[in-house]
């Protein structure tokens, strides 16, 4: 079942709302439960993320998430432990979301099994090139019939942007900006010049907004030119801030 391709075909002129989050944030067995509040609070898909030491596509508030994911004991294995019976709990897309040195770790055929295994959709794994993804990766990742989301920023040429396209499945990863992830309360013009342009070559693949999506102003303005947006400091600093994962949900959906 293509639940990405079938979420993206179902809402083709509404908002989509994708929300990131660190496996074992806050605690090291928050993670189905914050899988289950998202889902049930109407978030279109999750990424979920995969604690490492060094997330260098980050802003501070990801990499304190990380580190305290780390710090409780949270390790992949123990990951899809916890997923095992996700399937139960939730039926929208779920991503992981990590780094080439946490799935050469694991064995990247081996983090392809277990992630099929337990349901989940496809990967976005920002620090593996386009090269080297398309020629040792992608059959791998075909094989297992799961998407590979690549990312796209302001800085990267139109040509590369069309050979990102055709190696990407699923949707593509639009980066706000060359800096790392964190939140903003609005998007300059330039960004959205950025965006625009984007929309108007016309790629094969749908594209989401990520990276200082926070608030309304964003969320609509990061939606006007893609298919919808990815939250994750906001809402890692919800979990920080309210008492419990729901109040954490109702709160980030209350600001969009």
């Amino acid at each position: 079942m293509d639940r990405i391709k079938r979420l993206f075909d179902s809402k083709k002129n509404e908002k989509i709302l994708s929300v990131y989050f660190t496996a074992g944030f806050p605690k090291k067995d928050s993670t189905v439960d914050v899988i289950k509040a998202l889902s049930d609070g109407g978030v279109d898909m999750i990424e979920i993320g995969i604690p490492f030491s060094d997330p260098m596509a980050d802003g501070p508030v990801i990499q304190q998430s990380s580190q305290k994911a780390l710090d409780n004991g949270m390790t992949q294995n123990l990951l899809f432990e916890q997923l095992k019976d996700i399937r139960k709990v939730t039926d929208i897309p779920l991503i992981l979301m990590g780094y080439i040195n946490t799935a050469m770790q694991f064995g990247f055929e081996n983090l392809c099994k277990k992630a099929v295994e337990v349901g989940i959709d496809g990967f976005i794994i920002p620090d593996i090139p386009l090269e080297e993804y398309s020629s040792q990766y992608k059959p791998i990742v075909e094989k297992y019939g799961l998407k590979f989301i690549l990312l796209i920023t302001p800085e990267t040429p139109e040509e590369r942007i069309r050979k990102i396209d055709s190696a990407s499945s699923g949707f593509i990863y639009m980066v706000s900006s060359a800096s790392t992830t964190g939140a903003q309360n609005s998007f300059s013009e330039d960004k959205q010049r950025y965006f625009k342009k984007i929309a108007d070559m016309n790629l094969k693949n749908p594209t989401l907004v990520g990276f200082g999506v926070s608030n309304k102003a964003t969320f609509d303005a990061a939606c006007e030119h893609s298919r919808g947006a990815i939250i994750g400091s906001a809402f890692i600093r919800a979990l920080e801030e309210q008492p419990t994962v729901q109040d954490a949900v109702k709160s980030l959906i209350s600001k969009l």
